[in-house]
């Protein structure tokens, strides 16, 4: 994605009452990224939380680079309103390139055919004849740990692809409950020290490394010492990554070509792939159309394919050699707007004119990009995040009723095979936490996994039995009937629990803590939902007060055998230089 100045996120206010732990307000709902909607009431960020910065008139803000004209274009927000920070459109003014006629003669390898139903043709013209152009999950290692200890017991069904993580493989779970439970700081990355709001997306875990990018830079550390060992230095600052890594951990990031003036972006236009093990760059590759540099909003990473896409179209290159494999042709009739990845990967299809849109769900072939299927959602879906590529489960804002920012209002279980709808899951903003940023990143959610057939949410914070205390619980979803099945895990009384991925059968959690506490990762049993705790970080001192600046909706959190790594996706002036301490990373381990 283009990267904005994103709300500056202050300490964190929690319930009523006693001190509470921090917790943020909701952001605003951010308006559709490229795509023209009709003008909104004006939203208003939680009490005390700033408002997200306004670009300069007459020049797009940090992160946005000119951009091609593009029939899912969208004006700029009316007066009042948040502005987009995933996607904004130059100032009024600001002179805008010309069109160019189609990608260059040569450049895609292979082909991917869109459908042309419920198409306006001049749209269509224009859409796929820039095909390509413009960090996590809240990052995970995009699989398990490979070690095998004494688990927590599971009861539940073979785990499937979970956000965040490619699920274990077996019904038990890998995770191991430490001897002693009671967490100790490993470590900590300080935060760097910027002169604007610079994207830092984009966390990995390896057998020998955390890797966290920085300021155009990505850094390993050693897993319990915090020392660095290795720096792979980039040219700009890193756009968005993918959250999947392959068996011999690699994976892919989109970069900008070089350090932006303040208050402006050198393009999201760089694709490469890393190797987290040897800490190298395998290779770099960048496409152009008409003599402008194509930019990436979404990158992801399935079989040995990295494949990016953007509001323009996509493209996909081989793992290993960087070799292009295939690209949307200028005859499609549909843009591949982005891809889900990981045990398989999945194209949302972007169809129909600007004010009559139409998403397309495809399972595709990794290496030569053939659709093996296809869902279409309702007209009117504007923007739709892929949960989990198998099971397929996409989560989307249906007409705009989620209300909250969360950008979900229902998830829909699709067949991969076949591309038939199994069922839709309600779950009304109100009601429920998870998140996704659809608008952009599309396979970016947080606060939600699926395996053993089952879609797993947190409820919405609600009023505990103790004074001014707040808590919630996980639930459970069928992906076969879309109810509930009962299962139900609380959150215990000043707690909020968040779900982070599976573990084979069980269900990797954090709880948020109390002002008083430190916080928790437990496993939940995917049979019994019994609760088991792996983690608890220390109730009091500097490191509490690090983790109550870390909240699981804007954060990358990583746990893995006793092992959780904490980090934020920006660094900014404001951030970095206000008094008190703020980390980039936090690194707790198990004291037995």
């Amino acid at each position: 994605m283009t990267q904005p100045p994103p709300p500056h996120q202050p300490p964190q206010q929690g319930g009523f009452g006693p001190p509470q732990d921090q917790r943020p307000p909701q952001p605003p709902p951010q308006p559709g990224y490229g795509y023209p909607q009709a003008p909104q009431p004006p939203q208003q960020p939680g009490y005390g939380y700033p408002q997200a910065p306004q670009p300069p008139q007459g020049q797009p803000p940090q992160g946005q680079p000119p951009q091609q004209p593009n029939p899912y274009a969208q004006p700029t927000p009316p007066y009042g309103q948040a502005p987009n920070p995933y996607g904004q459109q130059p100032g009024y003014g600001y002179p805008q390139p010309p069109v160019p006629p189609h990608p260059q003669p040569g450049s895609p390898a292979g082909g991917r055919k869109g459908n042309a139903q419920a198409l306006i043709i001049l749209a269509a013209v224009v859409a796929v004849a820039l095909l390509v152009a413009g960090g996590v999950w809240y990052a995970s290692s995009g699989k398990d740990d490979g070690k095998k200890d004494d688990t927590a017991s599971s009861g539940g069904g073979t785990g499937g692809g979970g956000t965040g993580g490619t699920g274990g493989s077996t019904a038990k779970g890998e995770e191991k409950v430490p001897a002693d439970t009671g967490a100790k700081m490993l470590f900590k990355v300080p935060m760097p020290h910027v002169g604007d709001t610079t994207v830092v997306s984009g966390s990995w875990l390896t057998h020998k490394a955390y890797v966290k990018s920085g300021v155009a830079e990505i850094n390993a550390y050693d897993l319990d010492k915090g020392s660095k060992l290795w720096t792979i230095k980039l040219p700009g600052p890193v756009c968005t990554v993918s959250t999947h890594t392959t068996d011999d951990d690699r994976t892919a990031v989109v970069f900008q070509p070089r350090m932006p003036p303040k208050g402006r972006s050198a393009g999201c236009s760089q694709v490469a792939a890393i190797d987290l093990d040897a800490g190298r760059k395998l290779w770099t590759k960048s496409l152009e159309s008409s003599g402008q540099a194509m930019t990436f909003e979404n990158v992801t990473v399935s079989a040995n394919t990295v494949a990016a896409g953007g509001n323009y179209g996509g493209v996909a290159f081989d793992l290993a050699a960087g070799r292009q494999l295939w690209a949307p042709k200028p005859k499609d009739t549909c843009i591949d707007a982005g891809y889900g990845g990981g045990e398989k990967l999945v194209a949302v299809l972007k169809c129909g004119s600007f004010d009559d849109p139409q998403l397309h769900i495809q399972t595709i072939d990794p290496k030569s990009g053939k659709t093996i299927s296809e869902y279409k959602l309702a007209a009117g879906i504007e923007y739709a995040a892929v949960v989990s590529t198998n099971p397929l489960v996409v989560a989307a804002d249906v007409g705009h009723s989620a209300g909250d920012g969360s950008e979900i209002s229902d998830f829909f279980s699709i067949d991969n095979k076949t591309g038939k709808l199994i069922t839709r899951i309600s779950a009304p903003g109100k009601d429920y936490a998870a998140r996704c940023d659809a608008i952009s990143e599309l396979e970016h959610c947080t606060g939600v996994a699926v395996g053993n057939g089952r879609l797993y949410l947190p409820t919405e914070a609600h009023d505990g039995t103790e004074n001014y205390s707040q808590t919630n619980e996980i639930v459970a979803f069928d992906l076969d009937s879309g109810k509930q099945n009962g299962q139900r895990a609380d959150a215990g009384d000043g707690y909020t629990i968040t779900p982070l991925r599976m573990d084979g059968g069980n269900v990797i959690a954090y709880k948020r803590p109390p002002y008083n506490k430190g916080g928790q990762i437990v496993s939940i049993d995917g049979g019994s939902f019994k609760e088991t705790k792996l983690l608890e970080n220390p109730a009091a001192g500097s490191v509490r007060n690090l983790e109550g600046t870390l909240s699981p909706d804007y954060s990358e959190i990583l746990y893995s055998q006793g092992h959780l790594y904490m980090a934020g996706q920006f660094a900014d002036k404001l951030s970095s230089s206000v008094s008190g301490e703020k980390v980039l990373a936090l690194a707790l381990g198990a004291g037995g």
